[in-house]
């Protein structure tokens, strides 16, 4: 079955497609009540956030549009040291899109909204023509756990952790859009344990972001630029893994600029940096964390050869970087 503009008249159709796609995978006391806006118990201090989402093709392997929209929103409130409570998430359907498919997407979601820790208590529809897509908006509220995180808080002297390897969401994409048969999954993952047990740890923690499009060297880029530090890396200390290597071998990418769905930097101090790596190799999504760099005093982001040379990583313009989500 297909969605037609009839999904969106406001009439029976789009009481159905709520209640037998959306109402049934993120049931929840406050979306039950089914009240103009959700009413939510938060402590004093939050975070806010939100993003769209528009990924080809929609399914993947490791992942699919939903799964990224809860897991972009959720790892973003995440970086500011907030705990995830809840999200709200809006669906833009063009007409021709299969129904079937949509419930995948919502079951998707749901599943990793659990994961995280967090209820979808608001939503909307849209039905459009077009050619059977499906867009995703989402918003999500946290709880701040730790105060004081943010990217213009890095410091001479800081050490730079990667949370894993690098370029499994953008190679597994680009792989599916290629018809390259590989191994290759995304990342896509909520990075919540992962946070949540550096802050229990005590670990103080200068900036975390999350690794997403224009990848690495994009981030880094703008840690250097709202720190007003130089970056220094490691070629050597970048974890990257055998298939993405061979991947970016045949089709000449760097993993550097590559986009990831599951992976966050943390500037800690030095005295915490081994801890912190500790912790991260103990989560769940941390299996392969590195320390990758530091902080120094001057200007850009630079990477140590292995070769003893020193190279300047600056940011791709947008003919450079391949549209991934």
């Amino acid at each position: 079955m297909h969605i037609d503009m009839s999904y969106g008249s406001g009439g029976k159709q789009t009481t159905s497609l709520i209640n037998e796609v959306f109402v049934k995978h993120f049931s929840n006391p406050t979306l039950e009540k089914m009240e103009d806006s959700a009413v939510l118990t938060v402590k004093e201090k939050i975070a806010f956030t939100t993003d769209s989402f528009v990924v080809t093709p929609m399914f993947f392997k490791g992942g699919d549009i939903g799964k990224v929209a809860v897991c972009g929103t959720v790892n973003d409130l995440l970086m500011m040291g907030a705990n995830p409570k809840y999200l709200t998430t809006g669906f833009i359907i063009e007409e021709g899109a299969d129904l079937n498919e949509l419930e995948r997407i919502a079951a998707s979601m749901a599943m990793t909204a659990k994961e995280a820790g967090v209820q979808i208590v608001a939503g909307d529809t849209k039905v459009i023509e077009g050619k059977g897509g499906i867009y995703i908006n989402t918003s999500g509220i946290g709880e701040i756990e730790k105060e004081g995180i943010s990217i213009s808080s890095c410091k001479e002297g800081d050490v730079i952790l990667l949370s894993g390897n690098l370029g499994e969401h953008h190679a597994a994409i680009m792989s599916h859009r290629m018809e390259i048969e590989n191994d290759i999954k995304s990342d896509c993952a909520p990075l919540k344990e992962i946070v949540l047990n550096l802050i229990a740890a005590g670990i103080d923690i200068h900036c975390m972001r999350d690794v997403t499009r224009g990848g690495l060297a994009t981030v880094l880029n703008e840690v250097s630029s709202s720190s007003a530090c130089k970056v220094v890396i490691e070629e050597k200390a970048l974890p990257v893994s055998p298939q993405v290597e061979g991947f970016c071998d045949i089709l000449g990418l760097d993993p550097l600029y590559m986009a990831n769905e599951g992976k966050l930097i943390a500037v800690v101090p030095k005295a915490d940096a081994d801890k912190a790596l500790q912790v991260m190799k103990a989560s769940k999504y941390g299996e392969n964390a590195a320390i990758i760099g530091k902080i120094e005093n001057g200007t850009k982001v630079i990477m140590a050869t292995p070769f003893g040379g020193n190279r300047v990583i600056d940011v791709l313009y947008g003919e450079g970087l391949p549209r991934i989500c």
